[in-house]
């Protein structure tokens, strides 16, 4: 009698198992199937494709019901509560369990509210601007947002020291993947808080726009351009007084400059318009842009835009060719080589290159620079081009920092500073372990069009625990050989401040990340000396090459004690490149693993 217990004992064991078995593959089958539809979605929704969002929604909603189910059976929640292995059985009812918050309490609701908005809706100046949608959406969003991210900390809290690594796989892809959609939830949540206001929903708005020139490069991209106020009243937009860095004039008193930017970039940012962007800190540029705008002109804005030609080339893509209509700029244009249509294709070296070869006189080149601005955003306002395609592209433009974006209103300046759209160099839009280099013209000239440059992390073995990262930057002036001559003086310089025509002077800016230490700087291999400092706890190294026609320069500087252990990633200057020719992939150093 005993033996036959026993055997049904070891039957009810054998199939009880066999069952959790089953189980299990069917729950990482029904997973892994929704986790492929979350970027089908996503496209779709994107796409604005409602009807095929709609349904993907169903098919994810069908598989985590699914393994939701599966582990809510009887016999799985008693095998959680077995001593030792229950954990493991426990912590996949936590996947499912969060896989359907992430589908009920936010995909679902999400692409409903997304539903209900209309792209043409969205964009500044269309006639069918309307922000009401983005207004009902906003609790939606911060919702699902809200929902995500208790799932994610629920995840997080889970002991995985005794789970097997079938488990402790998954689970840490499922954290992952809900820390990317809280974060990208987050983001959209802000969007629609923020948007309505900041567009003129209750009380109009007045940015300073300005244009940065890359072609004589700063800091946060080029030398301050064209200016302009763009107004917003109910999300319709209308441009209003224009002008140009060298109208502002010298402020005298100069504005205050905080000491350890001061120290670094000196007191020329209170100074002049056209270097308050010395310093990469966005914040700090606008800050001062718009003091120094009021100064000058009585009117007080509410923030600071700033936009460079690549940008506006981004938008080009989305409107297609402008033909030029303005009477005053169509004058500068006339018996020159410069085009009278525009396009993504032209605008950049009409901007940065031709217009210095084809004007001769500095004032009417920045009137230029303004008024074609004033076209580009004359055809949105006048709802020329895809409303998708014109978001696409400003928010292309924003990740490779060419669009920035500040605001006076000290609770708005806060949400905008979790976001690389800040411009900030510290706070939390800045990652752990994130390097900075920045480009200072030293030449007082628009050589920069001319300057091709790389920038690449390399990573080294760890040093007595810390962290170890060499920043190489390499600088190439492709101007022709007779530059001094065959280029305009305007854009050689001339020698006026004592760097060779056709010759190309920078001062280079390293930021390393915070608590870390600059130990050396080469260049050309040699060990060199620079000016070290500190900017908000993070170490900053500068230096200064020449560079002949044709000549290449390669600089380093090695950073240690960086105590931060995740992924290193750097940010730039922008400028005439695009972006991924410039930020080149990291080195990673092969190490031994430690004693």
């Amino acid at each position: 009698m005993l033996c036959a217990a026993f055997a049904i004992l070891i039957a009810v064991m054998l199939a009880s198992a066999l069952w959790l078995g089953s189980k299990a593959l069917f729950i990482k089958s029904e997973l892994e199937s929704a986790m492929t539809l979350v970027p089908v979605v996503k496209s779709d929704v994107i796409q604005d494709r409602p009807v095929d969002a709609s349904d993907a929604v169903k098919k994810l909603t069908a598989h985590v019901s699914a393994a939701r189910n599966a582990a809510d059976d009887p016999l799985w929640t008693v095998a959680s509560a077995i001593p030792g292995l229950g954990g493991n059985f426990a912590a996949v009812t936590e996947i499912t369990r969060s896989a359907g918050d992430l589908t009920s309490l936010g995909i679902v609701p999400l692409v409903k509210a997304l539903d209900g908005l209309q792209w043409e809706s969205l964009v500044p100046g269309s006639p069918k601007t309307d922000l009401q949608p983005l207004r009902d959406a906003s609790p939606t969003v911060a919702s699902a947002a809200h929902a995500i991210r208790a799932s994610v900390q629920r995840l997080n809290g889970i002991e995985t020291g005794s789970l097997l690594p079938q488990v402790t796989q998954p689970l840490s892809l499922a954290k992952d993947q809900l820390s990317s959609i809280a974060d990208a939830l987050d983001g959209a949540a802000d969007v629609a808080r923020l948007a309505p206001p900041m567009l003129g929903d209750a009380t109009p708005r007045t940015y300073l726009l300005v244009v940065q020139n890359n072609a004589e490069s700063r800091a946060s991209g080029g030398i301050p351009g064209a200016l302009a106020e763009i107004s917003f009243r109910e999300g319709k937009m209308t441009l209003g007084a224009q002008s140009s860095a060298s109208d502002i004039g010298v402020m005298s008193p100069p504005l205050v400059v905080e000491p350890e930017q001061r120290q670094i970039y000196s007191s020329r940012i209170g100074k002049f318009f056209q270097d308050v962007n010395l310093t990469p800190d966005f914040p700090t540029t606008a800050a001062t842009a718009r003091a120094m705008w009021e100064r000058k002109t009585g009117n007080r804005v509410d923030g600071v835009i700033s936009i460079d030609p690549v940008a506006l080339s981004y938008i080009l893509e989305a409107t297609g060719p402008i033909a030029i209509s303005n009477p005053d700029l169509l004058s500068l244009t006339n018996g020159s080589n410069l085009p009278t249509k525009l396009n993504a294709d032209n605008v950049v070296r009409t901007l940065l290159s031709d217009a210095y070869a084809n004007i001769e006189q500095p004032k009417n080149q920045d009137a230029y620079f303004a008024g074609v601005a004033q076209e580009i955003f004359g055809a949105i306002n006048g709802g020329k081009g895809g409303a998708k395609s014109l978001v696409a592209g400003i928010v292309r433009a924003t990740s490779e920092g060419r669009v920035l974006l500040w605001s006076a209103s000290t609770q708005e300046q806060d949400v905008l500073a979790k976001y690389p759209v800040s411009g900030s160099i510290s706070g939390s839009s800045i990652s752990p372990a994130q390097f900075g280099i920045y480009f200072n013209d030293g030449t007082g000239a628009k050589m920069d069009y001319y300057v091709k440059r790389s920038v690449q992390l390399i990573e080294e073995c760890e040093a007595h625990g810390y962290g170890r990262i060499r920043v190489r930057i390499t600088s190439t002036n492709t101007a022709p050989t007779n530059a001094a001559t065959a280029l305009s003086s305007y854009v050689t310089g001339a020698g006026a401040f004592g760097v060779p025509a056709g010759s190309v002077q920078t001062n280079i800016t390293a930021y390393g990340p915070v608590q870390s230490n600059i130990e050396t700087a080469l260049v050309a291999g040699e060990k060199t000396g620079f000016a070290a400092n500190r900017h908000s706890s993070r170490p900053v190294g500068t230096l200064t090459i020449r560079l002949a026609p044709g000549q290449s320069q390669t600089v380093e500087f090695a950073f240690g004690k960086i105590v931060q252990h995740t992924k290193p990633v750097v940010a730039v200057t922008p400028t005439v490149q695009a972006l991924k020719d410039v930020v080149l992939e990291t080195k990673s150093a092969t190490c031994a693993p430690p004693a």
